[in-house]
């Protein structure tokens, strides 16, 4: 894995995690809004909005540079549309990483061929 697609995977996965808190405070917001005075939801709204967009950014970014195959990119891109689902996808994103540096060293030190 070269820099650039491990720099890829790492946005992607750094914006994850907060793309899903966004999500599950913008649901809470949107009950309280019926349920109380209080609205949160203009301000939550947009700040995940821009979250979101950047999980798409990153997550097309990603799967160009690490050439996943057309159902690993579709699981990224639901995962980020279910409430809980960014968190699924940092931890996955976090063992792939993991895997690749593995498999590099292992390149690098000759232990399987490139």
């Amino acid at each position: 894995m070269d820099i650039k697609t491990a720099t890829a995977l790492r946005r992607l996965r750094l914006v994850s995690a907060p793309e899903a808190v966004s999500f599950l405070v913008l649901l809470v917001c949107s009950v309280l809004k019926r349920t109380t005075d209080f609205n949160a939801v203009p301000v939550m709204g947009a700040v995940h909005g821009v979250l979101f967009l950047l999980y798409l950014v990153f997550w097309a970014d990603a799967w160009n540079r690490a050439r996943w195959s057309l159902g690993t990119a579709a699981l990224y891109f639901v995962l980020s549309v279910l409430p809980t689902g960014g968190f699924f996808a940092e931890r996955r994103l976090r063992r792939e990483a993991e895997d690749a540096v593995i498999a590099a060293r292992a390149r690098k030190e000759g232990v399987v061929e490139a």
